[in-house]
């Protein structure tokens, strides 16, 4: 019996977009992640409409000012991550930790912004279904934002500390595809949780 043997040693060992398992890992995630906002969101909508008022009426609507910044950074952040996921691609050290060192930043001040929001809803998680439910979607985007602010972290450790290897730009390009989930999926929810319910 004759066997075979193919010899694999000149294929890549990293590459980038669906011809890598992270990736698709990441498109069930936010798969999975987009599916539980969007029931969240729905929730809103339909307590909203049973509601005789929203907010009901011993709650002040949300103040806006600090959760408009916040909305306005998150979108501007998205050329950062756009040449961020760039220079990955062209494995380009310098620029990429600069990139990421970006966004790292702009998720550092998002997150303060979001505590500020969070007090900015006016009501207490308690309160009322309509409390409940501004403070889940507002918490829960926050995880995500607090997620991929500690991967931007992560991944600025490993190239600052030259411990890079050639799948961490695959990282960095992955992190970025997450980074325009978590800005995209902010700029409907700001809108549901801030802008609605104004009088």
């Amino acid at each position: 019996m004759t066997t075979r043997v193919i010899d694999v040693s000149e294929l890549p060992t990293t590459g980038f977009g669906s011809r890598m398992t992270i990736w698709w890992g990441m498109v069930v995630f936010l798969a999975i992640e987009g599916t539980v906002l969007a029931m969240l969101a729905a929730t809103y909508l339909y307590l909203w409409r049973l509601a005789p008022s929203w907010p009901p009426a011993d709650t002040p609507s949300p103040t806006i000012l600090r959760a408009t910044v916040n909305v306005l950074l998150l979108v501007a952040s998205v050329p950062l991550a756009t040449l961020g996921d760039r220079a990955a691609r062209r494995e380009d050290d310098r620029q990429t930790l600069a990139y990421v060192l970006a966004v790292l930043g702009v998720g550092v001040v998002a997150l303060v912004l979001r505590g500020f929001e969070l007090h900015d809803l006016n009501c207490r998680w308690s309160d009322n279904a309509y409390a409940s439910t501004v403070w889940t979607i507002t918490g829960m985007h926050g995880t995500h934002l607090l997620a991929e602010t500690l991967e931007n972290l992560l991944l600025a450790i490993v190239f600052v500390t030259g411990k890079r290897e050639r799948k961490h730009f695959v990282d960095v390009h992955v992190n970025m595809v997450y980074w325009y989930f978590v800005v995209g999926a902010w700029v409907p929810l700001y809108a549901l949780v801030f802008l609605l319910p104004q009088p």
